[in-house]
């Protein structure tokens, strides 16, 4: 009877092994995100809205720019007159090159100085789609491991159930046990197999869902290092976090960004009632080679011009003034936004900052609840071998430790993908987050 302490020690380092076999081609978690990268659809979108965005930005330049145009025609005319003499036909060419250069439009200005602040614009949503793709990917990441150290922990716990109505069987036909203890453990040995099986499609779906996140087929996550759960969350400070969000969030950025924008357009608004001056020059050539409707000789004529041109405006229908309205009211929900968005990332931070201390406790709950369930099994071993105990008894501290065991693990990776969502929450989450997290 003491063979049933031994092998459930052995048990999960054979489980482990045979799911991590192909460990030697397993893949670390920055190099899974940079196959997300160049593969994640909601990732591409988000790069080429950037790409997008920033060429439309370039447009607003255009309004400062010199504008050349070339306009070219040609015309055939029939003359008549009551002196048959002088009736012909003729044709007129003629082209045009012209050109302006602003000298001083307002609202061009505020056009180009709002595109400016797009492209900043631009950058931050890209930045906020690259800091959820790493949070995506972790999740999935994590997910895979959680589901192989459940299947694990499913077939270690099979296993010693198994030995568990092995005895039950030898002790019932020796006539020191009763057939109750053999029917318990078959009971339990029967739920064990359904779990296996819930466990070997929950480990599917995660390898699935792995595999279609980073676009490659039977991905094999590296394990992470053991301890790297225990490390609290840097600085350990709750104010310093939330000061460090205001600084560096992109959603908090974002707000600031629109804000600018809403304010160039009130300028922009306002230049309506303001004079524009433009620097213009052209250069036209006519020629008739079979004259004209006055003369039956060629002609062929030049005319350049240079000049500025100054324009007022008196009266747009109250327009400017009630887009001036509309845009102040605008730029007061910008401002809004800018409050609600500071109000957000601050609690959002203060959340996952809590959330990774209370991950943290349970962890170390855990560790001290499976150190305890382990005294509790084995105690309950010695009591069955010298009576004191039933064979359920046995049973249920078996289904206690592994359940602490499966606990424990998800607590870890929960921790770990708190503390992402912590820096993801603070805005300072970036892809060197995630190498600490590769097995040395």
């Amino acid at each position: 009877m003491n063979l049933l302490a031994r092998p459930a020690v052995r048990l999960l380092p054979l489980a482990f092994g045979s799911l991590l076999a192909g460990a030697a081609a397993a893949q670390s978690l920055p190099e899974l995100y940079e196959a997300a990268r160049a593969h994640d659809a909601v990732f591409q979108a988000a790069r080429a809205q950037y790409d997008a965005n920033v060429f439309r930005a370039d447009q607003a330049l255009a309004g400062l720019l010199p504008q050349v145009a070339l306009q070219g025609g040609a015309s055939r005319t029939g003359f008549g007159n009551a002196n048959p003499a002088v009736d012909r036909d003729f044709t007129t060419r003629s082209a045009t090159i012209s050109a302006s250069q602003p000298l001083y439009r307002p609202a061009n200005m505020a056009t180009w100085e709002q595109s400016r602040r797009q492209v900043q614009l631009a950058a931050s949503q890209l930045e906020t789609a690259a800091q959820d793709l790493i949070v995506r990917v972790s999740q999935a990441y994590f997910d895979v491991l959680a589901a192989q150290d459940t299947l694990a922990f499913v077939r270690a716990q099979k296993a010693a159930v198994s030995e568990q109505l092995a005895a039950a069987r030898r002790n019932f036909e020796v006539g020191t046990a009763t057939i109750t203890d053999t029917r318990e453990a078959q009971a339990r040995y029967d739920l064990v197999l359904a779990q296996e099986i819930a466990a070997e499609n929950d480990l599917r779906v995660r390898r699935l869902a792995l595999d279609t996140l980073v676009g490659r087929a039977d991905t094999q996550p590296e394990p992470l290092p053991a301890a790297v759960a225990a490390v609290p969350p840097q600085p350990p400070d709750l104010d310093a976090w939330v000061r460090m969000a205001e600084e560096a969030s992109p959603a908090i950025a974002q707000a600031r960004l629109a804000l600018d924008v809403a304010r160039l357009e009130t300028e922009k608004a306002r230049a309506g009632h303001l004079p524009t001056l433009d620097l213009t020059a052209s250069r036209n050539a006519t020629q008739s080679p079979q004259g004209t409707t006055t003369s039956a000789l060629g002609t062929r004529s030049n005319a350049g011009q240079v000049g500025v041109t100054f324009t007022v405006p008196l009266f747009a229908g109250f327009a400017t003034q009630n887009r001036i309205r509309e845009t102040l009211s605008l730029e007061d929900r910008a401002q809004a936004e800018l409050d609600n968005a500071r109000r957000s990332v601050a609690q959002a931070t203060r959340v996952a900052y809590l959330g990774v201390l209370s991950g943290t406790g349970q962890v170390r709950a855990l560790e001290a609840a499976e150190a305890s369930s382990q005294s509790a099994l084995d105690a309950n071993r010695l009591g069955y071998q010298v009576g004191v105990r039933i064979n359920i008894d046995v049973l249920n501290a078996q289904s206690q430790l592994f359940q602490t065991k499966r606990d424990l693990a998800v607590a870890r990776y929960n921790v770990l993908l708190g503390k992402l969502r912590l820096r993801q929450a603070s805005g300072t989450l970036t892809p060197d987050d995630l190498r600490p997290l590769v097995t040395p």
